[in-house]
């Protein structure tokens, strides 16, 4: 079984073949160049996790290249090895990023275990970046669902915004989905490999989000018995998200401000400052403008904080989405129950599409799983919606509350019950089964 692809790079050619059969026993791939030209070549077309090379061959010193392959394939590591090892190439060598610097002639009880010491690590970064494209991949724009044209705004100026530093804000009702153009534009921008740390400005105790935010140093206050990192600090180098902006208090909103200004804070019980580099994405469903003018949020704050604004559509502006959001969700949910959903009925979508939405997609995505746990075959049918959305306003301009609509809607729900059984339908309805043929006629009910 192979245990990782090796390159050696040396020019001798009976050195280069017994390196080969060594390592090869050793359940090592290997692949061979004997200059520094060929060895480029092999790492260009080849997934190489350790090189292990010679100083000095026909086409250059090894030494020079070392940031060169370190620079552009930066999972190989890197073991030098020389017939006349100095401590000065030894330094320069490690300096420029070698793993390790060995002399020929010491055998395969060196060589060995750095190699496999040299693999370890190489695999262990493989790992590591193979990780950060899947959730660099899981949360990027493309994966936002939808296609309207005002969703298709929303996402055009968070890409243009995603590259730079910009503070963004986002705009939106209640479950619009700001949580998750944050993190896309984070896993979109420079920082996408540095932390994303969110936190919900209005789930916080207003005595505790200092200290969430900030950090603490110990003695600070009773109980603070040893140092405490706050979420910007977990957060440098990287982007913090602030849901519901709108929520902080109006004190520690002078120390946000100082963030944005100088990306300096102090901690509760410190006399220094901390610096952190931190990019805020901010979202709010308030009007923050009107907030201002009332007292309740500082207007300089929200124009740092709004250097970008972004607004998200509610989900009843984008009605054309909700069958796709509808298909991904109950590929998510279906598979999580371990049921096997389907199809969707076209009187389920009609309902959906028909309806206002106040809790917008985490409204729509608790619909789908409440159907999904009612089903009992392989789609999802009108009846199994909740009554609110039976009870909305529907096409024929009739109240929600008019009689022959909750009519309609009792006798579909008693029909799902039965399974379509008629009979019993009317016996559990109390009325005859002719009758029930009638208000199926009358309603235009097909079950």
């Amino acid at each position: 079984m192979e245990s990782g692809t090796i390159l050696i790079i040396e020019d001798e050619d009976k050195l280069r073949e017994l390196l080969t059969r060594i390592l090869s026993l050793e359940g090592y791939r290997v692949i061979q160049a004997n200059n520094i030209k060929n060895a480029f070549r092999q790492l260009e077309k080849e997934d190489i996790e350790v090189i292990l090379t010679d100083v000095k061959l026909t086409d250059g010193n090894i030494l020079d290249q070392l940031l060169k392959i370190k620079n552009s394939y930066p999972i190989p590591e890197i073991i030098v090895m020389t017939a006349y090892g100095t401590i000065e190439d030894g330094v320069n060598a490690m300096r420029n990023g070698a793993f390790d610097y060995i002399t020929k002639g010491e055998g395969e009880e060196q060589i060995i275990p750095a190699i496999s010491k040299a693999m370890d690590k190489a695999q262990l970064k493989a790992r590591v970046v193979q990780l950060e494209k899947k959730i660099s991949e899981k949360h990027n724009l493309d994966t936002i669902i939808g296609n309207s044209p005002l969703l298709i705004e929303s996402k055009k100026l968070a890409a243009k915004v995603a590259p730079t530093d910009m503070s963004v804000l986002l705009l939106g009702e209640t479950g619009t989905g700001k949580e998750v153009f944050a993190q896309a534009i984070h896993y979109s921008s420079e920082r996408r490999n540095n932390n994303y740390v969110a936190i919900n400005c209005s789930a916080i105790p207003k005595e505790t989000i200092e200290s969430e935010l900030f950090g603490y140093k110990t003695g600070a206050f009773t109980g603070a018995n040893k140092d405490k990192k706050g979420l910007f600090e977990e957060a440098n180098n990287g982007t913090i998200f602030l849901d519901e902006i709108g929520e902080m208090n109006i004190e520690l909103q002078a120390k946000l401000l100082r963030v944005l200004e100088t990306q300096t804070f102090i901690k509760p019980g410190d006399t220094k400052t901390t610096k952190v580099n931190v990019r805020i994405i901010s979202a709010t469903n308030r009007d923050l403008i009107k907030e201002g003018e009332e007292g309740h949020f500082r207007q300089d704050l929200y124009y740092r904080l709004a250097s970008f604004t972004i607004q998200l559509p509610p989900l009843r502006e984008r009605i054309e989405d909700i069958e796709d959001l509808c298909n991904f969700f109950i590929l998510q949910y279906s598979h999580q129950v371990k049921k096997k959903i389907s199809k969707i009925d076209s009187g389920f979508l009609q309902k959906l599409k028909g309806y206002s939405f106040k809790g917008n997609i985490r409204e729509l995505k608790n619909i789908i799983e409440r159907a999904i746990i009612l089903a009992d075959g392989d789609t999802l049918t009108s009846a199994l919606l909740p009554s609110e959305v039976f009870l909305a306003e529907n096409n024929n301009g009739k109240s929600p509350y008019d009689l022959t609509t909750i009519e309609k809607i009792y006798i579909q729900k008693v029909l799902h019950l039965t399974k379509g059984n008629k009979t019993k339908s009317a016996e559990l309805l109390g009325i005859g089964v002719t009758t029930l043929y009638r208000k199926l006629e009358e309603y235009k009910i097909n079950y």
